[in-house]
């Protein structure tokens, strides 16, 4: 399936998402919240914003067609 650029990013921020999530349950170290100063902070709220909107971009991946992997 091809991708384009937004794809990408989208792919991208789901997957540090989820490295995020993995060290809050693991570790119960949330590293956005650690950097930016508190989970409450304004910078940790869009960047949990943007994070939240590229998961439910990718939704869309999940429905779009698949190309034919061979090409004549």
């Amino acid at each position: 399936m091809a991708r384009n650029g937004l794809d990408r990013i989208a792919l991208i921020l789901v997957i540090i998402g989820a490295i995020v999530w993995l060290s809050v349950g693991l570790f119960q170290f949330d590293f956005v919240a650690a950097l930016f100063g508190g989970a409450t902070s304004t910078v940790s709220r869009i960047i949990y914003s943007v994070v939240g909107v590229a998961g439910i971009y990718s939704i869309s991946l999940l429905f779009r067609n698949r190309e034919e992997a061979v090409r004549e």
